[in-house]
């Protein structure tokens, strides 16, 4: 088992699409409030949330799962291949 196979982690996000730009605002309740310019139609959205996500921890897009509220704005992400403190710390680095 790699390194990547064990640094899974969990985070929960908020949704927000049409959006004027792609941008995580900030972290509220223990999620974070995502904007998405994407509609929330036929999984636009979805695929842009992982994109941004991806982009912002220098992941390949495969990296990032969504693991529930697929069709929600409340959504629950796996990311594959980093430690929860560096999640956590490279997305506050985008509010």
């Amino acid at each position: 088992m790699g390194k990547e196979d064990r640094c899974k982690t969990v985070i929960e996000v908020k949704v927000l699409p049409r959006s004027s730009i792609n941008r995580i605002v900030c972290e509220e309740k223990g999620a974070f409030k995502i904007k998405l310019t994407a509609p929330p139609v036929e999984g636009k959205a979805n695929k842009a949330l992982k994109e941004l996500i991806a982009k912002k921890l220098g992941l390949p897009k495969g990296g990032i799962e969504i693991t529930s509220g697929e069709r929600s704005r409340l959504k629950t992400v796996r990311i594959h291949g980093l430690p929860s403190e560096d999640v956590y710390s490279l997305l506050r680095k985008g509010t």
